[in-house]
């Protein structure tokens, strides 16, 4: 049982790589919404991935539309400075989709609405605009997965004793 994440074209390679490397830390799925501000094969992308790419369970798509059609199942949750609710509100279940936008310009207005209640925001001070790709998509799987008790993590570092 795992969370799918989800990038509605991403623009920074470096924030991809470095989501990659979330994905296959937690076992989350990675879906990637075209177009890219970059080529898969950017060797900045796959610096920031390492080795990861080869282990991530990465599905693409041309648009939002073909991402829907063919994810039909578990819930959507967008996360967007326009939500209303704290990420750390919700209840999330296995085979949610957390859908993260580009960059630049976040979720496009025309997808959020009719889901309203399924937008969420990470807290911020007032006079800024948002916080890191990266971080935020790092926050919000390590959320869901605290949810579920780490089911399958490991949980105990082991120190070597000298």
């Amino acid at each position: 049982m795992t969370f799918n994440i989800v990038l509605l074209e991403p623009e920074i390679p470096q924030n991809t790589g470095n989501i990659v490397r979330t994905a296959v830390c937690t076992g989350a799925r990675l879906h990637l919404i075209e177009p890219f501000g970059f080529e898969i094969s950017d060797k900045t992308l796959k610096r920031a991935g390492l080795d990861y790419w080869s282990k991530a369970d990465i599905s693409y798509y041309k648009n939002f539309d073909e991402f829907k059609e063919k994810n039909s199942e578990g819930n959507f949750y967008y996360f967007t400075t326009k939500g209303q609710k704290k990420y750390s509100e919700v209840k999330y279940e296995y085979n949610d989709f957390l859908i993260f936008g580009k960059e630049s310009k976040g979720i496009p207005e025309e997808i959020l609405q009719g889901s309203y209640d399924k937008c969420v925001r990470v807290p911020m001070k007032k006079e800024l605009r948002s916080l890191n790709l990266a971080n935020v998509v790092a926050l919000a799987v390590y959320e869901a997965f605290r949810q579920k008790d780490f089911e399958n993590f490991e949980i105990e570092g082991h120190l070597t004793q000298y």
